[in-house]
């Protein structure tokens, strides 16, 4: 049995879950977040815990198990805590703004770049090298952050664009120097 997927996941007192089938849904001071999960996966709701059941132990079932109670578990996390993940901006010139829409970037072209926060996410930028993206879904947090970096990312030589806090970027030696 899988040892993650056997733990029942927790709800706290501020937060009310309902399970209707394969459908999941989530409310709490963060936000409400719904999900619909796997068919063969059996999920209930028992005193105030949820509990993820597999029908069988093949390969696949077992696999899903413990996806589907971390998928529940971060939403639970979700709207209780919130998600976030921090970028840094590295260049000469290189900056953002915060918008009502989300962010205008400088990152070397001819043009300001705007990026529009999707639905539940809220960007920040607290210097204009430093962005801050939150919300309570965790995958979203992450594609966002994902796609804020591949507008400018890293170069190996001096380091130039957009990178995740604490992201070690490699760097490669410029050109031979004449003799």
């Amino acid at each position: 049995m899988s040892r993650i997927g056997r733990k029942p996941i927790p709800v706290p007192k501020n937060v009310t879950a309902t399970v209707d089938g394969q459908t999941v849904k989530v409310k709490g001071p963060k936000g409400e977040l719904e999900r619909r999960l796997h068919a063969s996966m059996a999920i209930s709701l028992d005193d105030g815990s949820i509990v993820v059941q597999r029908p069988s132990d093949e390969p696949n079932h077992r696999a899903l198990h413990g996806l589907t109670r971390t998928l529940v578990a971060n939403m639970v996390d979700g709207v209780t805590k919130g998600y976030s993940k921090q970028l840094e901006i590295v260049g000469v010139g290189y900056k953002a703004e915060a918008r009502p829409y989300g962010l205008q970037l400088a990152l070397g072209f001819s043009h300001p770049v705007e990026y529009r926060a999707p639905k539940g996410i809220k960007l920040t930028a607290p210097q204009p090298t430093q962005i801050v993206i939150e919300g309570a879904d965790k995958e979203l947090v992450g594609q966002v952050a994902a796609e804020l970096r591949s507008l400018r990312p890293p170069e190996p030589y001096k380091g130039k664009g957009i990178k995740y806090q604490g992201e070690q970027i490699r760097r490669k030696a410029g050109k031979a120097g004449a003799k």
